[in-house]
């Protein structure tokens, strides 16, 4: 039966202090009660034909039960994943031919017009070769995985995400729809963040657009699979290799999500405490998704966005990477120059100046880091890619002295480090803070250097590395 308000009351007077454990408790007893009043009425109120099947129900009974619910959702994440990564790789190598086809073409256009070299180094090797980059590279992969997503959304599945993880986030401090949060931030931290909009406490809000960062974005995954493949699946022998590499990169993914239920935890004790909101959530049935309703909005809603966002950090950065690349002071470029001073620190924690040079000048878009981390090694002076993963592995291994503690510490950092000029843009935009977003941009390399900084010295101390 419910409770009447007298009853409640009485139950509240009799509570000594009013702790936020006792008030959700009430809460939650209030919530349970209407619930179960609902279900009694219904139960007596509604008939049911004998023959009739409620589906609903029964696929709800396998998809958010407690054995079954977890699995099933981390194969769907899983898979989600796989074919965001695999299916991208052959339209990206198409867009990336297209595209610096056409920069071949501005260079004959700009050598016909008699343009200055300087000038069609910064407009083309510059700002057109880095946001062809990031296009090519960014592009496949967010159609594919917001369409997915969408997918999974419209089909009615996503509310069952957030139920099956609520019991979780809310032990930590957080809200259960920061798991649907948490899922866009695969695809993009700047998506994430702006999913956060569907929470409706700004304590919790803010908490799931701080943590969100921690979570590997498609920017991150090449970096991470391409070190993978060659340390951990390049270990292994014969064909072992690819499950090793796959692992690797499991491995990374849930050390994000680890990271993020913890940050969670200490924000919500710390600077952001508060009693924890009433998650009530109504599932809805399964429905047949609609795929031109998909289309529009992974298309133009969410991919055309973030893509011009990226496009609008990453074009000064490619501008400002070929001027220090170029620009000498003696007889080293100030590129080379940042990197032998960060080489001290980098050592420190398992990286050298060279890695660190190019996560900074990566800030604009996490895919631009490994190109940059090249163009450094080379001497190049303009944004290059290795033409294959034994081409990168022997410039890293051979010609750098990369070991498996600087390869692992990358991907570490590489997962960590402050989110991208585009996620931090977001930030400002959804919470109008600054203060906000500067603590979103080093609360996180704070966090990578000290997580890198223990394990290379930790591994260095004990003799491994």
């Amino acid at each position: 039966m419910l409770q009447t308000p007298g009853a409640l009351s009485a139950a509240v007077s009799n509570t000594p202090a009013e702790s936020a454990a006792e008030e959700n408790a009430i809460r939650d007893h209030i919530v349970g009660n209407l619930y179960s009043c609902a279900a009694d009425i219904a139960a007596r109120a509604v008939r049911r034909p004998p023959q009739q099947t409620d589906w609903n129900r029964r696929i709800d009974d396998v998809i958010t039960s407690r054995r079954l619910g977890f699995p099933i959702m981390l194969a769907l994440l899983g898979g989600v994943l796989w074919l965001t990564v695999a299916g991208a790789n052959y339209p990206s190598k198409c867009l990336c031919t297209c595209l610096f086809w056409f920069q071949d073409r501005l260079t004959d256009f700009f050598r016909w017009a008699g343009m200055p070299g300087w000038v069609h180094g910064l407009l083309v090797m510059g700002i057109y070769r880095t946001v062809a980059w990031v296009v090519s590279v960014m592009l496949p992969p967010l159609i594919i995985f917001f369409f997915l997503f969408a997918l999974l959304e419209d089909s009615g599945y996503l509310p069952r995400v957030a139920f099956n993880l609520d019991r979780v986030f809310k032990k930590a401090g957080g809200h259960g729809k920061q798991s649907l949060t948490m899922s866009m931030g695969f695809g993009c931290n700047a998506v994430g963040v702006m999913a956060c909009r569907i929470i409706e406490s700004p304590r919790e809000r803010l908490i799931a657009v701080l943590t969100n960062v921690f979570v590997p974005c498609n920017g991150r995954f090449p970096t991470i699979i391409a070190l993978s493949s060659i340390f951990m699946g390049g270990a292994a022998a014969g064909s072992n290799g690819l499950p090793a590499a796959s692992a690797a990169v499991a491995a990374m993914i849930m050390t994000g999500v680890a990271v993020t239920f913890a940050m969670t935890w200490l924000l919500s004790r710390t600077l952001l405490k508060g009693v924890p909101s009433c998650f009530i959530l109504e599932l809805p049935p399964y429905r047949k998704p609609q795929i031109n309703r998909i289309l529009l909005s992974a298309l133009l809603n969410r991919t055309a966005f973030v893509l011009a966002r990226a496009v609008l950090v990453a074009a000064p950065a490619g501008a400002v990477t070929w001027v220090l690349a170029n620009v000498h002071a003696g007889d080293l470029s100030i590129l080379d120059r940042i990197a032998c001073r960060l080489d001290p620190f980098g050592h420190a924690i398992g990286l050298d100046g060279f890695i660190v040079t190019a996560f900074i000048m990566g800030l604009p878009a996490n895919e631009i880091v490994l190109p940059i981390l090249v163009m450094g090694y080379v001497s190049s002076g303009t944004l290059i890619e290795p033409q294959s993963l034994e081409a990168l592995k022997t410039l890293l291994m051979e010609h750098h002295g990369w070991t498996w503690l600087t390869a692992f510490s990358t991907m570490l950092f590489s997962l960590l480090h402050f989110p991208c000029g585009t996620t931090l843009l977001t930030i400002f935009r959804e919470t109008g803070s600054i203060k906000w977003t500067l603590f979103s941009l080093f609360m996180p390399l704070l966090i990578g250097i000290l997580v890198t900084l223990t394990l290379a010295q930790s591994v260095r101390f004990l003799g491994f590395g």
